[in-house]
């Protein structure tokens, strides 16, 4: 006879955030991905993506600073007061793509890359 032993489930622990306040600084550099104008912040981006490597993060839990884009600081708050999968659906932009974009842009040193990337986010993808 099979014995059937039942799994506990406990809360997923909080991973520390990985800060890299340079890369951070290079974001808030560029211009807005929405609408485009400064100055900006460096808004992260929570919803899960795990085909790209982008796990889910908890309440009071920030993602891995690669996980953001730059938002002028009203359009960050509207992000902030819609479901945010569906927020970027509606503006036509995959912003975990142009999270991860960005983040090679920056570490290429390739500053011109990057600016292009915002400029086109959404439109030649």
């Amino acid at each position: 006879m099979t014995r059937i032993v039942p799994i506990e489930r406990t809360a997923p622990q909080k991973r520390p955030r990985i800060k890299q306040e340079p890369y951070l600084d290079f974001i808030r550099s560029l211009p807005s991905l929405v609408p485009g104008r400064r100055p900006v912040e460096a808004a992260h981006v929570r919803y899960a993506a795990l085909h790209l490597g982008k796990r889910e993060t908890g309440m009071g839990e920030k993602p891995h600073d690669r996980w953001t884009v730059p938002l002028a600081g009203d359009v960050h708050q509207d992000q902030h007061r819609h479901n945010e999968r569906e927020w970027w659906e509606r503006r036509g932009i995959d912003p975990l793509l142009v999270c991860l974009a960005l983040f090679g842009a920056y570490h290429d040193g390739d500053r011109v890359a990057a600016e292009f990337i915002v400029r086109t986010a959404g439109r030649v993808w």
